[in-house]
């Protein structure tokens, strides 16, 4: 499979650049920056596109390429709809680039990048003890401390079967999309401050949990059983069946269960800034074609636009 990591670095800083510049734009020239962020959304579908591949046969969910090939169209839409003129869809593009603004210096600075690493892992490691696990919990091959090694659970070259916590286990990307969510509407600081507050707290406190939900079924193999091993290890392409529990923990329970409880915290967030509701009102848009008024309040329809 080709390595488009090459392509995908840079081009994920051209989004982000593209993002901000419209943003940047907005507060200038509206039309303008809404057709600038148009082309920011094309480009986020270009991203999404190439990184399909390493969704699907690299990192080996069924569940994130799905949603990362839904993503491109989602993207494509959002732009064609902000080049005719919705500009309710400015706040969900505002949304986008706050989260990313946040995301972005976790994914490239080195510091903040290990130490987000190292902090989730031993916070990983204290569950794990008070579960009465055994394991060992060292350095890996970037000196950081995140692996942990499970004596006695042989893979297929002999060796302990070991899994570590790495960036996508800290939980940045969903914290940095709430982030986003409350920085891009309009009210009172006091109530963006307290569902930013829940939010993040919510998703530090689950993502701990499931990291110590997976590695512990890792390392005590409790999904290894005959009946998932077979159709695990068949859609997963895996070879070792050490491997299966760590699979079905992440990539199927794990993974399931988080798009859920992110859905469960966005409806909690809602009540707390009902002013969210102008993006779930464009997002039922773009999927049904038909306008929502969720807050029950008179709303326009904004008329295409040749500016």
């Amino acid at each position: 499979m080709t390595d488009l990591s090459a392509v995908t670095g840079p081009l994920l800083w051209v989004v982000v650049a593209a993002f901000l510049g419209a943003s940047g734009a907005e507060w200038h020239d509206r039309s303008f920056g809404r057709r600038a962020m148009a082309g920011a959304w094309v480009l986020f579908a270009a991203f999404w596109l190439l990184m399909i591949p390493f969704f699907a046969f690299e990192h080996r969910s069924v569940i994130q390429t799905v949603l990362v090939a839904v993503g491109v169209p989602a993207c494509l839409a959002v732009a064609y709809h902000l080049s005719r003129g919705r500009t309710s869809l400015l706040v969900l593009s505002r949304a986008v680039t706050v989260a990313l603004a946040i995301y972005i210096p976790f994914e490239t600075i080195a510091p903040l990048h290990d130490g987000l690493i190292e902090i989730v892992a031993a916070q990983t490691e204290w569950g794990m003890a008070a579960l009465g696990a055994e394991y060992e919990f060292v350095t890996d091959d970037r000196s950081l401390q995140s692996l942990f090694v499970f004596p006695g659970t042989e893979t297929a070259t002999g060796q302990s079967y070991s899994t570590r916590i790495v960036f996508a286990c800290t939980g940045i990307g969903s914290m940095a999309i709430f982030g986003g969510l409350t920085a891009a509407v309009r009210a009172p600081l006091r109530r963006r401050l307290a569902a930013l507050g829940l939010s993040l707290a919510a998703i530090w406190v689950l993502n701990i949990a499931r990291n110590v939900f997976i590695a512990y079924s890792s390392g005590e193999q409790l999904f290894s059983h005959e009946a998932l091993a077979g159709p695990v290890m068949a859609v997963f392409g895996l070879t070792d069946p050490v491997r299966v529990s760590f699979f079905v923990a992440d990539r199927i329970l794990s993974q399931g269960l988080a798009v859920l409880a992110l859905l469960g915290l966005f409806w909690v967030v809602l009540k707390l800034l009902p002013e969210l509701a102008v993006i779930v009102e464009d997002l039922l848009y773009l999927l049904t074609g038909t306008e929502y008024d969720l807050l029950g309040t008179p709303t326009v329809t904004p008329a295409p636009s040749d500016d």
